[in-house]
């Protein structure tokens, strides 16, 4: 918990992570993935030094790196890597959306997490799979498709 205003919508930050990524992904009880509840001001640092924007962003992912051996020595979880989220910005956009703040939070964790495990959105294909998988993961979760009413998905993609 880098910045205590997340407590005020999600005050047990950590159990709804945590809830949200197990229910997402049901196959794979053996995996670890951190999450940092931020600011705008500390994502924005972290969106220029790592991806060359100088500007917050919703939610970034950092995937570990693959391993070099298919099945580590090493026993423990598998490390899939980092998911960071902005509070600010995840606050308003769920502000203009009429979204709740909890469903767009969820949302974003899901979107983070699948980056981590290889999806993505750079082409039209991939963003059409990728969200997809978004929807469907959470539907299981009872929260609402977060494309239905945005036709044009692809602008606020993270």
């Amino acid at each position: 918990m880098e910045c205590d205003s997340w407590r005020g919508p999600l005050p047990d930050a950590e159990a709804f992570a945590r809830d949200i990524l197990v229910r997402a992904d049901r196959a794979d009880a053996d995996a670890e993935v951190s999450v940092l509840f931020a600011d705008d001001a500390f994502v924005r640092d972290l969106n220029a030094r790592w991806r060359g924007q100088d500007k917050p962003t919703n939610v970034l992912s950092f995937p570990a790196a693959a391993p070099a051996m298919p099945v580590s020595p090493i026993p423990g979880p598998r490390p899939l890597g980092d998911i960071v989220l902005a509070y600010e910005t995840v606050a308003r956009e769920a502000r203009e959306a009429g979204k709740t703040f909890e469903h767009h939070a969820a949302h974003l964790l899901v979107h983070g997490f699948l980056h981590l495990l290889g999806y993505d959105h750079e082409t039209d294909a991939d963003a059409t799979v990728m969200e997809a998988r978004e929807v469907r993961i959470l539907e299981s979760l009872d929260i609402p498709d977060p494309y239905a009413e945005n036709t044009a998905s692809t602008q606020n993609r993270a």
